[in-house]
């Protein structure tokens, strides 16, 4: 009943959200009478202001278009190259018209970046997703809002979230070789959760994993976000949270925690902070000041827009992760696509390097949450450097902003490469040194192929020329060493004959037949002799004439 409510409180204030932007613009303008009241642009932040607060925030787009690679501007073509009923695959695919950089762009590494399905879109990875841009292939999870889901397409589960983490991976992995994963806040605990699954079964791992302000072990350092989940029980969650989707949407009749109820708890986290951010954003217009107030619109356009969850993905987190902690514990089983049920073993992770993020001043995911991956996966050889503590850092502050973009993507940047070169060693993994060999390569064979055209089906090439038969020499050797190249001399009793034509012996034509398997590869070879015996021919004709 509360999604109805919502709904049509969002409903009521939307025309007035409206009227308020227009009544803004209206007395924001110094060229109409109102404008140029005294109270003018007061009257217009207020209004501003006013349709901030009431408007419906949707979800936003990543709206990156092109980003530098060492001083060269580089297009991005934004595409979809998984969509399941929950989720997109999202590639930034890079173009450069400039040949070096071209070549710098194919050889780096591709990295799968997990978004969180924790209320917010995945855009909320804007600027990690941009920075990672500059040296690496990307991809992220794009969540869809269950809202959207039908109810044809079936529930959600936190399972599902784990297998389509691993189809995600073995995609990169078929089209690159391997790769790198990095997830942020809540899929630490579900990306772990896949890459032990596939280390369990013996399937190739990704070669490196960073996580960043993840609730791998939630009772270390407990926060508000823990305190709630472990106060309330079970049942507590289900019965208050958990509402239908209205019939205003395509998945009407879906059960879901609702966004709005997601972003009314951020706001409750910090709301002397939200309010203060408001003013001061109120403040800032009646200052004149467009460039804060625009600072202001786009964190919060970000911020306020939020997705519904599936209630079962919701409910199974809530209990695996944040009452149970199965995964700690080592008591967390994970149903496939093919129904088996599995347990998920960190220990068994071998090849894989981890390292870990923490902000210092995180207040969703504690100090020590996302260290303790490190504990779990014990065969992973300790290093130095392996876990980053940012100082001065909240969540949002690990992986966007100024510390994101100076500290942390520095050493995730230098800790991706170093790994990868390593795995470039012994597997066949796209590098900028092995992407120009092959390139020297496919350039030598395409020289070759403008003479000669090989047919790995049929056998020996069939050549365009006589120059081209050449070429073909080795190939042909064993047969043509049976084909006569020089026509018989012509009878006497015939003077002023045209020279008879170059013949094939009709033993050779069988063995030319047998080599090739394709009668059409003796055509050639006669056309060649043809071409090349008239002339002698002719000249012994006539003396034999005269």
């Amino acid at each position: 009943m509360l999604y109805q409510i919502y709904e049509a409180q969002r409903s009521l204030l939307e025309p007035f959200a409206g009227m308020a932007e227009a009544a803004s613009k209206l007395f924001g303008n110094s060229h109409s009478m109102v404008g140029q009241t005294p109270l003018a642009q007061r009257i217009s932040a207020a209004y501003s202001l006013f349709y901030r607060l009431a408007k419906d925030y949707e979800k936003p787009e990543f709206g990156i278009r092109k980003v530098p690679v060492d001083g060269v501007e580089v297009a991005i073509d934004e595409r979809v190259e998984i969509d399941k009923p929950f989720c997109e695959l999202r590639r930034f695919k890079r173009f450069s018209d400039d040949p070096p950089t071209l070549e710098k762009l194919k050889g780096q590494p591709p990295v799968l970046v997990v978004a969180p399905l924790s209320g917010h879109y995945a855009t909320l990875l804007r600027d990690t997703v941009r920075t990672m841009l500059e040296g690496h292939k990307v991809y992220i999870t794009d969540w869809k809002n269950a809202c959207m889901v039908p109810m044809s397409e079936g529930e959600f589960h936190l399972d599902d979230y784990v297998n389509y983490v691993q189809e995600f991976i073995r995609h990169l992995q078929s089209k690159y070789g391997n790769c790198h994963v990095i997830s942020v806040c809540q899929p630490t605990v579900p990306v772990l959760a896949a890459v032990s699954l596939m280390a369990s079964r013996g399937e190739k791992t990704p070669i490196t994993m960073t996580m960043m302000g993840g609730p791998i072990d939630a009772r270390k350092s407990p926060t508000a976000v823990n305190d709630l989940a472990v106060q309330r029980s079970f049942e507590w969650f289900e019965n208050n949270v958990i509402y239908r989707v209205p019939p205003n949407y395509p998945g009407a009749g879906r059960r879901v925690y609702p966004g709005f109820l997601q972003h009314a708890g951020f706001i409750a986290m910090n709301p002397d902070r939200h309010t203060s951010s408001h003013y001061d954003y109120f403040r800032d217009l009646i200052k004149g000041d467009q460039s804060s107030a625009e600072t202001h619109r786009k964190f919060y356009d970000e911020y306020n827009a939020v997705l519904d969850m599936d209630a079962d993905y919701y409910l199974e987190t809530i209990k695996t992760v944040f009452q149970d902690f199965n995964l700690v514990h080592g008591t967390w089983d994970v149903r496939s696509p093919a129904g088996e049920v599995e347990r998920v073993r960190p220990q068994d992770i071998t090849t894989t390097a981890l390292l870990t993020v923490e902000g210092e001043l995180d207040d969703i995911s504690g100090a020590g949450q996302t260290r303790a991956a490190h504990n779990l996966c014990k065969k992973i050889e300790r290093r130095e450097g392996d876990h980053l503590e940012v100082k001065g850092a909240g969540h949002y502050g690990i992986f966007s902003g100024r510390r994101w973009r100076t500290v942390v993507y520095p050493q995730i940047k230098a800790f991706i490469a170093d790994f990868h070169a390593r795995a470039a060693a012994e597997e066949d993994i796209a590098t900028p040194e092995r992407v120009a060999a092959q390139r020297a390569v496919v350039a030598e064979r395409e020289s070759d192929d403008r003479h000669l055209h090989v047919d790995p089906v049929e056998g020996p090439p069939e050549a365009e020329s006589a120059d081209a038969l050449v070429l073909a020499a080795p190939l042909l050797a064993p047969v043509v060493v049976d084909i006569d190249l020089v026509p018989p001399a012509p009878r006497a009793a015939r003077p002023r004959r045209a020279a008879p034509k170059a013949t094939v012996t009709a033993n050779a034509t069988r063995q030319l037949a047998r080599a090739t398997r394709d009668t059409r590869a003796a055509r050639p070879a006669a056309k060649v002799e043809a071409k090349a015996a008239p002339k002698p021919a002719a000249k012994r004709s006539r003396t034999t004439a005269r």
